[in-house]
């Protein structure tokens, strides 16, 4: 059984995707923090100073505190976008990367198109 875990965990799927879980967290963290500390402000500011993540509503002792809720949508979305950026990029630049440059054919003479076909019938006649 500990050999089993042992080649699953060790196979380069399950590493590539333990070191992109800690890349994702290291880079949630610098997304959240352009979220809260720069475009939120910067979003209270251009609407008077109004904060959604302020905005609640009292139902007898309880408080729905939707102001909150809409904030963590909003973080998610920018979050999302932004690594939905992130991804995209890189994907373009490993597409260029893999790209495999076209081989180009030479052209045939109008002898060499003939010699193609009789080895084609040739073939066909074997078959």
């Amino acid at each position: 059984m500990w050999k089993d875990f042992k080649d699953f965990a060790m196979k380069g799927n399950v590493l590539d995707l333990a070191i992109a879980v800690v890349i994702g967290a290291a880079f949630s963290k610098i997304i959240t923090s352009l979220v809260e500390d720069l475009i939120m402000p910067a979003v209270g500011l251009l609407l008077g100073g109004f904060s959604i993540a302020g905005a609640e509503y009292q139902v007898g002792d309880a408080t729905l505190r939707y102001g909150a809720f809409l904030q963590s949508v909003l973080d998610f979305l920018i979050i999302a976008f932004s690594i939905f950026l992130i991804v995209r990029v890189f994907m373009n630049f490993r597409r260029k990367e893999k790209m495999p440059e076209e081989e180009t054919v030479p052209e045939m003479d109008k002898k060499e198109e003939l010699l193609v076909e009789i080895r084609d019938l040739l073939k066909k006649q074997q078959l």
